[in-house]
């Protein structure tokens, strides 16, 4: 599994593979500086860890931002066929099972991507063994355009008056919005 999962994503840096990454726009390297003045450290420690251990890219929050907006992210969410850590003992599974979820840049067609993991996880597969992929959630991703300058305006004016002088700022992050997707398309 480990060897598969290498071909999606690299093990020591978590970076995914080229093909899942797209261009960003102009605007998100500025929108990123701009949120990490905004929130500082409280852009990552406001979750919970356990004393000690560090975030990702704790030292750059401007790559953190970019890392959780604009760049791929594979998880896996679930695994079958592991015997329960305290009966697990030496010997050959029947089968092993996981579920992946790959957070995409919001600009990337979720199909293509399917196409591109579905090619890695089935070609030459190590020692033969057999591959099934099953349950194909693709959902595009989305992100708001830029905002007229009139719009800007407004709701920074709008957040100094509620939140006491502070600018507004939008921090995108979502595992899968399809539905916004669809709206933008339904309504430009």
């Amino acid at each position: 599994m480990r060897e598969l999962l290498s071909r999606l994503d690299d093990p020591l840096t978590g970076k995914v593979i080229d093909e899942l990454h797209t261009e960003m726009p102009a605007y998100a390297r500025p929108e990123a500086e701009r949120m990490v003045a905004l929130s500082g450290k409280e852009m990552c420690t406001k979750y919970a860890m356990n004393e000690g251990v560090k975030y990702m890219s704790e030292d750059d929050l401007v790559e953190m931002y970019l890392n959780n907006t604009w760049r791929p992210n594979l998880s896996i969410t679930g695994a079958g066929g592991l015997p329960d850590y305290q009966k697990a003992g030496n010997v050959v599974r029947a089968s092993t099972s996981l579920r992946l979820s790959m957070r995409l840049p919001p600009n990337m067609d979720a199909n293509k991507a399917c196409s591109v993991v579905r090619e890695k996880l089935t070609t030459d597969v190590p020692y033969n063994c057999k591959v099934d992929i099953a349950g194909d959630h693709n959902g595009n991703g989305w992100c708001m355009k830029e905002p007229e300058a009139w719009l800007n305006e407004v709701m920074n004016t709008a957040s100094k008056h509620f939140y006491d002088g502070k600018d507004y700022g939008s921090y995108g992050m979502g595992g899968s919005i399809p539905f916004l997707s669809q709206l933008g398309g339904l309504f430009p």
